[in-house]
């Protein structure tokens, strides 16, 4: 791959929780490794504090990559949240809570990575399940206080669940605001969820002009169809 290049990935694991019903962390590892990226946003990870179930720390270790856990809420007594994996080491960590009141707590997780020569702000986010929710979400992360930073000199990317599966209020907005990854023009199909009989979209990526979308793909093979609810997208960039 060019130098000028880089690999990005969102995947929400579901807890490590399979279709089987089986939570098994090795499962997802195997998945991730076979998506050779640079950087990885996970969502719905168990992190420390919840016994054995570590999930963020035992799937940082077993891909030997740089590690950014935004914890936005306790999950059976442990950390829960998004997990950011990375080969180069951040040069900033920020998690922002994104809740709205009455609703599950929800973060955005801005981790600042040299990447391919330049510096690179990537925003990691599960928006929530009421059209709402995610209205109030998406005015948030459009905030000076989020995305619009006037410190931010790098490329941004937003990438992740945004359990929206519809052209509604994040997607209009986030879309007017950003470049947005166009799934059915790369993947000529729109519904990517769930893996086994994908009748929405919930996934999504958005991105600066100064980066360009060379390829974005579904990781869509027997495991991972098994691993999660959700199936990883994956997309090639250059500056």
């Amino acid at each position: 791959m060019s130098p000028a290049r880089f690999r990005i990935a969102t995947y929400n694991i579901h807890k490590c929780r399979g279709m089987d019903r089986r939570v098994d962390p090795g499962r997802i590892v195997a998945v991730l490794r076979a998506l050779d990226a640079d950087v990885i946003a996970l969502q719905e990870v168990l992190g420390s504090g919840g016994g054995d179930d570590d999930h963020a720390a035992y799937i940082a270790a077993e891909m030997q990559l740089h590690s950014s856990l935004g914890e936005n809420r306790r999950h059976q007594g442990g950390a829960y949240g998004n997990l950011t994996l990375s080969r180069a080491a951040p040069h900033a960590v920020r998690n922002f809570d994104i809740s709205v009141r009455g609703r599950e707590p929800r973060g955005c997780l801005r981790v600042d990575l040299g990447v391919a020569g330049r510096m690179l702000h990537v925003f990691n986010v599960h928006l929530g399940t009421s059209y709402r929710e995610r209205r109030e979400q998406a005015q948030t992360l459009l905030s000076p206080e989020i995305l619009f930073r006037q410190e931010l000199a790098g490329g941004r990317i937003l990438l992740g669940d945004f359990n929206e599966w519809m052209r509604g209020p994040a997607t209009q907005s986030l879309g007017a605001a950003m470049r947005s990854a166009d799934v059915k023009l790369h993947l000529g199909r729109r519904r990517t969820y769930p893996g086994l009989l994908p009748l929405l979209h919930l996934d999504h990526l958005y991105y600066d002009p100064g980066l360009h979308l060379e390829r974005l793909e579904l990781h869509d093979d027997r495991r991972a169809r098994m691993a999660s609810d959700h199936l990883p997208l994956v997309a090639e960039f250059r500056w």
